[in-house]
Parts: C-alpha cells; structure tokens; sequence
C-alpha cells in the first residue's frame, strides 16, 4: 500500500492503444479462468454451464479473493453454483483444481523470472526441480487416481466415469493458455504506461510475483506481497522506481478490471434474485 501513496504519476507516459488492449486481454484472461473452472466442474460430472453462465458466476465468487485467507472465494463460487444444480463437492473440487492448474501454470511461465533473481542464484536447481516436479507428482497416475477417489469420498459423491490424469493434463495445458494471456496483457500494460519491459521479464515476472504473492496465505488478493515480489523481479530491468511505479499501477489496473465487471455482474444477481425471490 505504501507504494501506491507513493506513486508519482509523473512517470508515466500513456499510449492508448496498448493500455486498452492490455484491459482487454486481462478481461479475456478473466473469462478463460472461468471456463476452464466450469470444463472442470463438466469434467467431474457436474453441471454442464453455459458460458456466459459460468464467467458471471466465476466473477462473482472472486470478489471473495479480497478478504483475507484463501478460501472465501472458494466458498463463495460454491454457494453459487449449488444454486445452479452443482454439487458443493464438485464445485469446490473444481475451483481448487482450477486454482491448483494455474498456478502450475504460472510457476512455468515465472520461472525465467526466477531463475535471474540474484538471491536465488545458488538455488537455481532447486527451483527448477520443484517446479518441474509438482506437475509430474500431481498428475501420475496412482497419484491423481488416489487423489480423486479421495476427494469425492470425503465429499460422499461418486468418483465421475473416465475421469483421468488426462483430464488433469488438459487443465494444466489450457491454464498455460489463460495465463499467456494474463502474461501478456501485463507486458502490454506496462508498454501502454511508457515503460521499457522486455516481453519476457515483463510476462515471467508478472507470473511469479503471483505465485509467490498467492502462497502468503493472510494477503488478501496478494496484496503488498505481490507487488513486492514484483518489484524485486522488475527492477534489475528498469530500475527500482520504475518497477516500484508499475507494481502499483498494475495492481490497481488487475483490481478495477476484476471488480467492476463483478460487482455489476452481483448488482445483476441480487436484482434478479429480488424479481424471483420476493418474499425473502
């Protein structure tokens, strides 16, 4: 927070035409989150949602990213789509593999990133090794087939028919795809701000400050953690104060585009809700 009281709007210099097209593709990568989340929820035998269904659903629940702690979000999207035929069980499964998915996703794209920061320099096999390892581990097939059938007797539902590491292996590839456009719209917010990011510093840093931000548990969204980490990865490239600029403006440039388009689509909710549900 202190780096936005700070921020000097001075550094700036606007270009239109990649500022709008970052806002764009941030939105884009929004919705490809929220797709993903309702292939999961289809692919564990839920309910099959429409589109547009499942990105206002989706946008709803990620209001819940904004309280501390990690699983209001969760348990919001859940509330949710019980009341649209999903099982609680599947939905929450489908949410966590979601979130498990991308950041998978997100750990491969930041690794550049990571692998040039100085402090971990003596590290640099470590790190690779784990972050080559979690996908490998999680999607073996003893292990995924244990984890499923574990997972849905807990939540006392029948394991879905043909569900299979595969399956896995495809979520994991198409939050590669959400999250290079998540990559890129920052790479193109930053250009539309003026500033001199390279695309592959600019995208992989912005991967890995997510990660790192979203490990620590108490912040909200990441917040400060995030933007911390960011600045870290950013500033042998463009320097501290620019770095320091970016993370503040990008975090309230992800914050306006998730949450204005949510909380129109929860006003939307809860008139609706309203017109059907009059005596309550």
């Amino acid at each position: 927070m202190q780096e936005i009281r700070s921020l000097d709007a001075g550094v700036f210099e606007l270009h239109a035409t990649p500022f709008i097209a970052s806002c764009a593709l941030l939105l884009l990568g929004y919705a490809s989150t929220a797709l993903i989340w309702a292939l999961i929820v289809r692919d564990l035998g839920g309910t099959l949602l429409v589109p547009g269904e499942a990105v206002r659903l989706f946008m709803i629940g990620n209001l819940g990213r904004y309280v501390p702690g990690k699983v209001w979000q969760i348990a919001a999207l859940t509330a949710l789509a019980r009341r649209r035929g999903v099982a609680a069980g599947t939905s929450t499964a489908a949410a966590i593999l979601g979130q498990g998915t991308g950041l998978i996703a997100a750990m491969g794209i930041g690794l550049s990133a990571v692998l040039q920061y100085d402090a971990l320099a003596s590290y640099q096999w470590i790190v690779v090794i784990t972050v080559l390892s979690v996908p490998v581990i999680a999607l073996f097939t003893p292990v995924f087939d244990a984890t499923s059938r574990l997972w849905f007797r807990v939540a006392k539902e029948e394991v879905p028919e043909g569900l299979s590491n595969l399956d896995g292996m495809r979520w994991v590839l198409l939050s590669l795809v959400s999250w290079a456009i998540y990559a890129m719209s920052f790479w193109l917010f930053a250009v539309g701000l003026g500033f001199d990011v390279g695309f592959r510093a600019g995208a992989s840093a912005f991967a890995a400050a997510y990660v790192l931000g979203y490990l620590v548990v108490f912040a909200p969204a990441g917040l400060g953690v995030r933007e911390g980490f960011l600045i870290a990865l950013l500033s042998p490239s463009i320097g501290a104060g620019s770095a320091t600029a970016l993370a503040a403006a990008a975090r309230l440039w992800t914050t306006i585009v998730e949450v204005v388009p949510a909380t129109a689509f929860w006003t939307r909710h809860l008139a609706a809700e309203g017109v059907t549900r009059p005596g309550e």
